[in-house]
């Protein structure tokens, strides 16, 4: 398995809020994280700092070796995260009203978990070159896509684009969905937060994703294109692509 991570602070935010990581454990389980921190002139830098940090360290010292117990494993974990952001919050008044995005792709025993709260999202770039959304946004213009009350052209700029319907640090109680599939040979996953997807279309990701240049360079020119867009927000792209070994 081959890795590589960018985040960009985007060209108009004094500060990054995003926050990325990704760990292995003691069974050889992989697990990425990208996080996009809201709320407070601070708070969204904490939130998503704890939310990677926090799950990424537990899972390092995890012996999740199975999806199953890597399903249960990422619901304990995220709701537990949940409960320490929002009681940070209250501690300290200048934390108040923080929360953040999460977006987990979790590699275990030739299979990949997806899980997320918000609109970071995963993508998988299969050798075929299809490219495929896995994760579900939770805000308002999806439900509102999904109803069939506005179109995707129109959720591009509706005045209430930002506003997401789930994430950690709001609610006492996280509703956690979760996707399994099969890795194969030479799949890229894509995690990434909406400073990426809200200025460079899929068409655009693809092209990347395909070309033969390394991971690294794939980061940079997805973190470069977005800030050619007009970088209005924190940028953040991790992309994972599946080995032989790691295949069925």
């Amino acid at each position: 398995m081959n890795y590589a991570y960018l985040s960009d602070r985007g060209s108009k935010r004094a500060n990054n809020q995003d926050f990325v990581g990704i760990f292995k454990n003691k069974k050889g389980a992989v697990l990425s994280i990208v996080a996009d921190g809201v709320g407070g002139h601070r708070g969204g830098d904490v939130a998503s700092e704890m939310a990677v940090s926090h799950i990424g360290v537990l899972f390092e010292e995890s012996t999740v070796s199975s999806t199953k117990n890597g399903v249960n494993w990422l619901r304990r974990q995220i709701s537990a995260e949940n409960t320490k952001i929002l009681a940070a919050a209250k501690q300290f008044q200048d934390l108040n009203g923080m929360g953040t995005t999460i977006v987990v792709a979790l590699f275990v025993d030739h299979q990949v978990i997806i899980t997320n709260l918000g609109d970071s999202r995963c993508y998988l770039y299969s050798a075929d070159g299809n490219l495929q959304q896995l994760s579900t946004d939770h805000s308002l213009v999806n439900e509102l896509v999904e109803k069939g009350e506005i179109t995707n052209e129109e959720a591009k700029f509706h005045p209430q684009k930002n506003y997401i319907t789930r994430s950690l640090g709001v609610d006492d109680n996280v509703q956690i969905d979760t996707k399994e599939l099969v890795i194969h040979v030479d799949d890229q996953y894509l995690l990434c937060t909406d400073g990426l997807t809200n200025q460079v279309s899929n068409d655009a990701i693809s092209i990347i994703l395909q070309s033969t240049v390394s991971l690294e360079e794939k980061c940079n020119q997805l973190i470069e294109m977005a800030n050619n867009a007009g970088g209005p927000d924190n940028i953040t792209a991790l992309i994972v692509k599946i080995d032989q070994e790691e295949s069925k």
